[in-house]
């Protein structure tokens, strides 16, 4: 590695001098400097800009963590939290969980070490001893897709009960009685919220009944699994409607049962998922299903962060957005 004395030796200049045309290039004279810059040109000579922000106890990074990045919504609001981050000369660094407490952890650990000016992160579960650390350290942190019921750090999120509630809500109007709701374990926060509102449209119903069906993950494989498990009781015992966690749940039941069992949605069955990913339109059965503003979700994050790491805001905000029922042909 070419280090800044190589270049200053070349140059026959001070290292003073050679810092100084990085950073405070109008302090040289012109002939310096650009006999200093053809000396950089030529040695290939590549600041170490880590060291430099270490030294001056500043950062322009920013660490992201989701759960699951192959979930187009987590991709979508990262690319999101990207944008918004480079509109402040900031960049993001993204860490993917997969739903892994460990991983998640080492993930907070690698980003503590490298001194990141703030931390976003949808947590895999209970996160508060490590944000109580985080804070003690001077860490600005804000949770994404989760809400902070202590309100000691910002947050933005969906209200997800009432999505819950829209979607199974809007399968009942349309005299769908038996509901099937398919989501991973409700120890994920989201889906519990989701399930709630499910249950709480249901019990507006007294005919009506719902069915929770837990899958391995929230992913196409775990959906088909548990479509397919549900297809094999055959038209008399199917639900006539089923409620899934993501898209992505709902995308694999999709194949389950036109694929696979041969079944007609939404002739013998409606099907809703939630998120809205790109996929959904444009599933072999256009999906209904309750969209999320993934790209607000991913800027307003960042703003919060800033917010928190320029101490312009008071307290911490909790931005809580409403989702939107989205109706396409698996429900009508």
């Amino acid at each position: 590695m070419v280090s800044i004395k190589d270049v200053a030796d070349q140059a026959q200049v001070a290292v003073g001098t050679v810092s100084n045309v990085l950073n405070n290039p109008d302090r040289v004279a012109e002939k310096t400097r650009e006999r200093v810059l053809n000396v950089i040109s030529e040695l290939g000579f590549v600041r170490n800009d880590a060291a430099r922000q270490l030294r001056a106890g500043l950062s322009r990074t920013i660490g992201l963590i989701v759960l699951d990045v192959s979930n187009p919504f987590f991709s979508s609001l990262a690319r999101a939290a990207e944008d918004r981050a480079a509109e402040s000369d900031s960049t993001v660094l993204l860490g993917d969980s997969c739903h892994d407490v460990g991983r998640e952890g080492r993930y907070l650990d690698v980003f503590e070490q490298q001194r990141v000016k703030g931390v976003l992160i949808s947590p895999v579960g209970n996160i508060d001893s490590r944000l109580e650390q985080l804070r003690a350290h001077g860490v600005p942190v804000v949770l994404v897709d989760r809400v902070d019921p202590q309100r000691r750090v910002s947050s933005v999120s969906v209200d997800d009960v009432a999505g819950g509630y829209m979607a199974v809500k809007h399968m009942l109007t349309r005299g769908r009685r038996r509901i099937a709701f398919i989501g991973a374990s409700t120890d994920i926060q989201q889906v519990a919220d989701r399930l709630t509102g499910a249950q709480q449209a249901v019990a507006e119903y007294p005919d009506a009944e719902l069915e929770v069906v837990e899958a391995a993950a929230m992913t196409v494989l775990a959906g088909r699994a548990a479509g397919e498990l549900l297809a094999e009781r055959g038209r008399g015992g199917l639900p006539d409607g089923i409620f899934c966690a993501n898209d992505l749940l709902a995308i694999g039941v999709m194949q389950a049962v036109l694929l696979i069992r041969g079944l007609r949605i939404p002739e013998d069955l409606a099907l809703i998922g939630y998120d809205d990913i790109d996929f959904a339109q444009s599933a072999v059965v256009p999906l209904s299903t309750v969209r999320r503003p993934t790209e607000l979700m991913g800027r307003t994050a960042v703003e919060l962060l800033l917010e928190a790491i320029d101490r312009t805001a008071a307290e911490s905000r909790q931005v809580i957005f409403q989702p939107e029922l989205v109706t396409r042909g698996s429900t009508l």
